[in-house]
């Protein structure tokens, strides 16, 4: 059972109005700050599948193979199968047909372009799933008992400060399974001090299952979050987490049987066996000193650059563990598993990616620590002004810099900044641990300081200067992003008067 709490929640459903604004200010700003378009194998394939599915009703990628661009295998059937399940594509569908049969067909949009058009529209996929993680992340501090503006506040270090900001541009799976993970924390711990019933761990168990359909790494959440219910019940909560596991197993079935279906066996994922150089990518020889300095130490992958938060959120977790015991356990065992794991794997940097993509969804559940950090001063006034000013100078610090550093991330192409050989690579397609966003810097300031136009996909990373350049009348993208900036408007202005009436 719980041991503490903080003063003066705000009630249920002032939150859940402040909750639905929060959602509306990321996601516009989030559209706002997307790159709108898609860059590597990873977000071509989940693009092609998505086309797919909407299209042909299939998850077979034959442009993908046409187009020259295929990362996958050949199925049972000699059919093109892009290298991931297709959970994440079918997600996207929505917003795959919102450009298919809507932004394709705006005036000002050349028909050459409609596939620039179906890719930015699939591409903000990524800012909706950014903006349910960041609301789901300020419903569950809410719902745990911490006061209402410690709530945003943390809630907005998570989506400026941490890289699930510069994710929300891109079209990889991150996002989504960041809100998956703390929508399913915040179903199991968010309802205050009650015993976590049959049902609630059931429908957590199948979405835990399910999610390994958008990355089958994700499998690695269930035992986590099945301690996690232990943990915080007790021995009466050992059924509440068998049922958590035994419905995740359905999900996991599913998957399985989907793989022996397609591609002869169930531990066959559709990765190819090599990529660039012959490397094989999907082994575990990494030594585990180079993964964990890589991902805790190096500059280009290091959690404390790309997400200064966590370094405040550290110091959160004994307060976390006092306030609700069951958040605090996945806040700390999430992050050390996926580490661990993450750290031997061949590919450890992600790929072609910005900072240390693989820990994006658990970099979100160790920042929950935040919140009793920045409820400190609201819980024990008696601990001293001193230290409550202290922990708000530091973490308006901290977001500061990370919301530097994602804005630095976003602002050009990163993969302008790591294509070239020797740089991001070396000649053997490994890491290069002394690769840095310094890169990037340079890019941007190029581009600060030439007036010369940049070659289409290069230059300023951001959906209206893409599409422009791609052919996309001015007059219409004006169109969207006065649409946007004015919902931001809006979003905001509601936000800020549902906080006051709460408080």
């Amino acid at each position: 059972m719980q041991s503490e709490s903080v003063a003066n929640p705000v009630s249920t459903s002032a939150t859940r109005r402040i909750a639905w604004w929060l959602f509306a200010a990321f996601q516009f700003f989030y559209l706002i700050t997307s790159t709108g378009r898609v860059r590597t194998p990873d977000e071509y394939n989940t693009l092609y599948t998505t086309e797919s599915l909407v299209l042909r009703g299939s998850t077979a990628v034959p442009q993908a193979v046409k187009l020259n661009n295929f990362y996958g295998r050949y199925d049972v059937h000699g059919q093109p199968r892009a290298a991931y399940p297709p959970g994440q594509a079918l997600l996207c569908a929505p917003w795959y047909a919102l450009g298919q049969y809507l932004l394709a067909r705006l005036p000002g949009v050349p028909a050459d372009d409609a596939d620039l058009v179906v890719a930015f529209s699939s591409d903000l996929s990524s800012a909706t799933f950014a903006a349910l993680t960041v609301t789901f992340f300020f419903l569950l501090l809410a719902g745990i008992g911490i006061p209402a503006r410690a709530c945003l506040f943390a809630a907005t270090m998570v989506g400026l400060g941490t890289p699930i900001f510069a994710y929300s541009g891109w079209l990889f799976s991150e996002p989504l399974s960041a809100a998956i993970f703390s929508g399913v924390a915040l179903l199991l711990f968010g309802g205050g001090h009650e015993r976590i019933g049959l049902r609630t761990a059931s429908i957590a168990g199948l979405v835990l299952g399910l999610a390994t359909f958008a990355r089958p790494t994700n499998v690695l959440a269930i035992p986590v979050f099945a301690v996690a219910v232990v943990v915080r019940d007790g021995k009466p909560a050992l059924r509440a987490a068998l049922t958590l596991c035994a419905t995740s197993a359905i999900g996991v079935a599913a998957l399985l049987a989907h793989n022996a279906l397609l591609f002869g066996g169930p531990f066959e994922f559709g990765y190819p066996a090599t990529a660039e150089g012959a490397k094989r990518l999907n082994t575990f020889d990494t030594p585990l000193w180079k993964g964990l300095y890589g991902f805790l130490l190096s500059p280009g992958k290091s959690v404390f650059v790309f997400a200064p938060p966590v370094i405040l959120a550290l110091a959160g977790l004994g307060r976390l563990w006092k306030l609700e015991r069951g958040a605090a356990t996945v806040a700390i065992l999430l992050p050390l598993t996926y580490l661990f794991f993450f750290a031997r794997y061949t590919q450890w940097e992600g790929g072609y990616c910005v900072g240390p993509r693989y820990l994006v969804p658990s970099i979100v559940l160790l920042s929950l620590a935040l919140g009793p950090m920045l409820a400190a001063d609201a819980a024990s006034p008696s601990a001293g002004r001193t230290n409550a000013a202290t922990i708000k100078k530091l973490s308006v610090l901290l977001l500061l810099l990370g919301a530097f550093i994602q804005s630095v991330s976003l602002a050009t192409s990163f993969m302008e900044d790591q294509v070239p050989r020797g740089h991001y690579y070396d000649a053997n397609w490994s890491y290069r641990l002394t690769y840095s966003l310094s890169g990037q810097i340079h890019l941007l300031w190029k581009y600060l300081s030439s007036g010369e136009p940049a070659r289409l996909g290069l230059g300023w990373d951001r959906w209206f200067v893409f599409l422009h350049k791609g052919g996309v009348s001015a007059a219409t993208l004006a169109v969207l992003g006065v649409g946007m900036v004015a919902g931001l408007g809006i979003s905001l202005a509601g936000l800020a008067r549902n906080v006051r009436s709460a408080t």
